[in-house]
């Protein structure tokens, strides 16, 4: 089932970010930038910041108890020059984060998650979804595109110490005026 992520899930959803944030990340990447990623972005603390936050949501796929993937979706403003570029000035909810533990691959819990969270957007009376995925991560432009998702431009990420490219993709909810 899906369902909201309470504060005590903190320390499960950053041992969940450990085992599929690396599978994200492009060919050449360090494992000194991954574990660096993991610390500053995706540790059980930044979690529970997450989880305190009115602004981001984390929706989580619970199998009996056990959190098998998770999505998180920023409800503000983004501040990246390049962003809010690409998205023209409508209101737009950021999905931040979108992990499937590997043992669920290709079982449809990415895309059971993903019509949640486009739910949860829309009901926040947002306009759109945008999101940043690697350049490289063909796997995950390929089920973002399928999702209804468009390439709209492209930005930064920092990964550790390392600067790669993302591609911005967004997903229209409603008409636009």
């Amino acid at each position: 089932m899906i369902r909201k992520a309470v504060a005590g899930d903190a320390a499960v959803l950053a041992d969940l970010a450990a085992a599929t944030f690396p599978l994200a990340c492009p060919p050449g990447s360090s494992p000194e930038d991954i574990r660096l990623h993991l610390k500053r972005t995706l540790s059980e603390e930044r979690f529970a910041e997450y989880l305190a936050d009115g602004n981001i949501a984390i929706l989580v796929l619970d199998e009996d108890g056990r959190l098998d993937g998770y999505t998180l979706l920023v409800d503000r403003q983004p501040t990246d020059p390049d962003v809010l570029r690409a998205l023209g000035g409508h209101r737009s909810v950021e999905l931040s984060k979108c992990y499937v533990h590997p043992d669920h691959h290709g079982r449809g819990a990415a895309s059971t998650l993903m019509r949640a969270s486009l739910a949860w957007a829309k009901d926040q009376g947002a306009a759109s979804v945008w999101l940043g995925v690697n350049s490289q991560n063909a796997k995950a432009i390929r089920f973002y595109e399928k999702s209804g998702f468009t390439r709209i431009g492209t930005k930064s990420f920092t990964l550790g110490d390392s600067v790669e490219s993302d591609f911005i993709l967004e997903h229209l909810l409603q008409a636009q005026g």
